[in-house]
């Protein structure tokens, strides 16, 4: 991978490649367009979710705004490893393109949406984009630097995420309050834009040998991979929410999504370039990082998903202020990941990764310890060591996996990682969800005063607008949403013990690295 005034790519591992790694002076535009590209994918939830009023207020559609989210998260989901298999096939260039191009294209027709089904689908198309965005966007990353030097990328996307869980809210719930909500979308097209002509003017692929073979895309695998990730995702997401777990509509989407995955292996399994090849399962160094980091995106569900709750129901804290207890965790993950270099060089990316995840489950068991009320900076001290302990462990795996395998193989292995930390996500939504609503049931049984809420969304309205409420119901209530996301964050220091037990028994003491990057440890 190259860029214009560069000569050549620091891990073109194709035939034809050149090897050299590219010059500083040479990445800048290119760094640039990948940071303005993934502002786009960070900036969209953070900055959609403070405008949701405004936007229900005018479409209507409350009882199904959330898919305003789970549309566009599924979309994502998705298609990740159908865009890392074509970025392997086509390159990146034009896999990356064609994400902003969807994504600009699904940004425009959200604003014109006259109705919430239509935002709904609108969404889901955004989505589409939002895939090749983020899988992409990390390839290239890995592609300009070697590995030595990928923190400092990796640093910068981080920075991209921190800012925009910081600046996101108060951008949408600006927009929203002084313009029209339909800007919040519209603030995209420059956005992309500019990313679009960077990535087409200084983005230069390596130069490959052309194939002595048509390239088949493996487009009936594609499609078995989005049904089943579509139908698996929509029921973990509407499950116990839309309908019971043990509904009909539960039990129809997780038989026939489980009947959709057998039929994946079997197509897979036949097809001459799968889109999820069975080498990223059958190497240890690949697969044991993907399990990795599906349990690392069941744990990030308590912060991210709960804390925002116990923020404002326990400590009665404004939206704002509980988004800034949250934000602090983005500012010192990306601090830690720019310094990891300095731990795995020195004793590798297992052991450094090893060190993080035991360190962050301990900080999540530190969480239900803490004193009630308490203080707005308890857990914001929490979430700040959580981050600096989850920065040593992911990006040190994303680098190991990124720098085990060559060019033609790396966008289907970062896809396959985040792939996997996005259905860990889908799945601790949902398995959480059911444990706090499990502890709100079970500690109103015995509440002192009748007529109380009995599930942890309705408890938080009406601690919201506590005025039909007691003093004694309102702190009983409040006790009882900190016992709830207490139990959260003890089932989310499991989930990070699942990382360090797949990380000790299943991951190799030392990942293989390819030969372009002899004298860097593995």
């Amino acid at each position: 991978m190259s860029t214009r005034g560069g000569s050549g790519g620091s891990t073109a591992a194709i035939p034809g490649a050149a090897a050299d790694a590219v010059p500083a002076r040479g990445r800048g535009p290119v760094v640039a367009a990948l940071m303005l590209g993934m502002a786009l994918a960070a900036l969209d939830g953070t900055v959609v979710s403070t405008a949701v009023p405004q936007i229900v207020g005018d479409l209507g559609g409350f009882s199904v705004f959330s898919w305003l989210f789970s549309g566009y998260m599924l979309a994502v989901t998705v298609t990740l490893p159908v865009y890392g298999k074509l970025s392997d096939t086509f390159g990146r260039k034009p896999v990356l393109i064609a994400g902003i191009v969807l994504f600009l294209a699904g940004s425009l027709l959200c604003a014109a949406a006259w109705n919430m089904a239509a935002l709904i689908a609108f969404r889901v198309f955004q989505g589409l984009g939002g895939g090749a965005l983020q899988g992409t966007v990390q390839t290239v990353a890995a592609d300009l630097y070697p590995m030595k030097e990928r923190p400092k990328i990796q640093a910068k996307l981080s920075t991209v995420w921190a800012v925009s869980a910081v600046a996101g809210p108060a951008l949408g719930g600006a927009l929203a309050s002084y313009a029209d909500w339909r800007w919040i979308f519209l603030i995209n097209l420059p956005v992309g834009v500019l990313a679009l002509w960077l990535v087409g003017r200084h983005l230069v692929e390596p130069v490959r040998e052309k194939s002595p073979t048509p390239v088949r895309i493996d487009w009936a695998g594609a499609l078995c991979v989005f049904a089943t990730g579509a139908l698996l995702l929509t029921a973990l997401v509407q499950g116990g929410v839309a309908w019971g777990w043990l509904s009909a509509p539960s039990l129809g989407l997780f038989a026939a999504s489980a009947v959709l995955c057998g039929a994946t292996v079997v197509v897979e399994r036949r097809a001459a370039e799968p889109v999820i090849p069975g080498w990223v399962w059958r190497r240890r160094s690949i697969s044991a990082v993907n399990l990795a980091m599906g349990a690392l995106g069941l744990l990030m569900v308590a912060p991210t998903v709960f804390l925002p709750t116990y923020a404002q129901s326990v400590l009665g804290l404004d939206p704002v202020a509980a988004g800034f207890v949250l934000s602090v965790m983005t500012l010192s993950w990306p601090v830690s990941a720019a310094l990891s270099n300095r731990v795995y060089t020195r004793i590798g990316f297992r052991d450094s990764a090893v060190i993080g995840i035991g360190l962050a489950a301990l900080i999540l068991l530190a969480f239900p310890l803490l004193p009630y009320p308490g203080h707005a900076w308890q857990p914001a001290l929490i979430m700040l060591a959580l981050g600096g302990a989850l920065g040593l462990f992911q990006l040190p795996l994303i680098i190991a996996v990124q720098s085990s395998v060559g060019w033609a193989e790396r966008g289907t292995a970062t896809a396959s990682i985040l792939f996997c930390r996005q259905v860990g996500q889908s799945v601790g939504a949902a398995l959480f969800g059911a444990i706090a609503n499990a502890t709100i049931t079970s500690r109103l049984a015995s509440a002192p005063l009748p007529g109380l809420p009995d599930d942890l969304d309705s408890v938080s309205r009406a601690l919201a607008h506590p005025a039909g409420l007691s003093a004694e119901g309102a702190d009983y209530l409040r006790r009882a949403v900190a016992t709830a996301v207490g139990h959260v964050y003890v089932g989310a220091a499991v989930a990070g013990g699942l990382a360090l037990a797949v990380l000790v028994l299943l991951a190799p003491r030392r990942f293989p690295v390819l030969a372009e990057h002899d004298g860097d440890t593995g």
